[in-house]
């Protein structure tokens, strides 16, 4: 796939890493539709603006409506409510599968048939090293992460035949607004914007973009005494 030749449509396009990778499509010739809640908010020399909640149906099937060219989808919109699975407000769960999961199976279901329609495509959903280890602390993000590796899994078989490949990033915390109350490592969006963008165009199924990310995911053979050493 030649990035340039490509129309990209990309969900929370206006801050933190969504705003790096429709930067990145843009500069390397991609049309690229930046979707956010408030459009206003976006400030993307070259991008088109679009509203869009990905868990309001209506919002999400006038944005398939509005972009009937795209050729590569990016679900980057997410949440982090700091919910804990055990004691966590429901609501806070709630709105963390809503997003993560629901969210993102709805903008699929809608914009697979474009992409099916325009000779094929890719789709790309940003993961986390965190759908595969809980820290205990932030439940509700990590089921939810962990859900939609599930999803990108089963959905990954179900359109390939459709000539659409389906890809998940893993990647540990970036320097975003999300983890700025996170005292830990964090990697520069915009450098993992480019392996992120660099991986579509090479056609990889899965994209790790860190060592926190090739670590955990090389010690799930070891099960939960690998994962968790403390509990063992």
């Amino acid at each position: 796939m030649k990035i340039s030749e490509q129309v990209a449509f990309i969900t929370g396009a206006n801050r933190g890493f969504g705003r790096h990778l429709a930067l990145e499509l843009v500069s390397r010739g991609a049309k690229v539709y930046a979707a956010a809640r408030n459009p206003e908010s976006i400030d993307i020399p070259g991008a088109i603006p679009v509203k869009l909640d990905i868990t309001n149906p209506q919002e999400v099937a006038e944005a398939a409506a509005t972009a009937k060219d795209v050729t590569i989808l990016i679900n980057n919109a997410g949440v982090s409510t700091g919910a804990s699975l055990f004691d966590g407000d429901l609501d806070h769960i709630h709105l963390e599968f809503n997003t993560h999961f629901f969210g993102t199976l709805s903008m699929i279901r809608s914009f697979a048939p474009i992409l099916a329609n325009n000779g094929g495509g890719s789709i790309l959903n940003i993961l986390s090293a965190l759908s595969w280890l809980s820290t205990g602390s932030i439940g509700a993000y990590s089921a939810a992460k962990a859900a939609e590796w599930a999803l990108t899994n089963d959905l990954r078989i179900s359109l390939y035949p459709r000539n659409i490949r389906v890809a998940g990033l893993h990647v540990g915390y970036m320097e975003t607004d999300m983890t700025s109350s996170v005292n830990a490592p964090k990697s520069n969006p915009a450098e993992i914007a480019k392996i992120a963008i660099d991986g579509i165009e090479s056609g990889s199924f899965e994209i790790l973009a860190d060592d926190s990310s090739r670590m955990i995911q090389s010690g799930l053979a070891g099960g939960v005494a690998a994962i968790y050493p403390n509990l063992a």
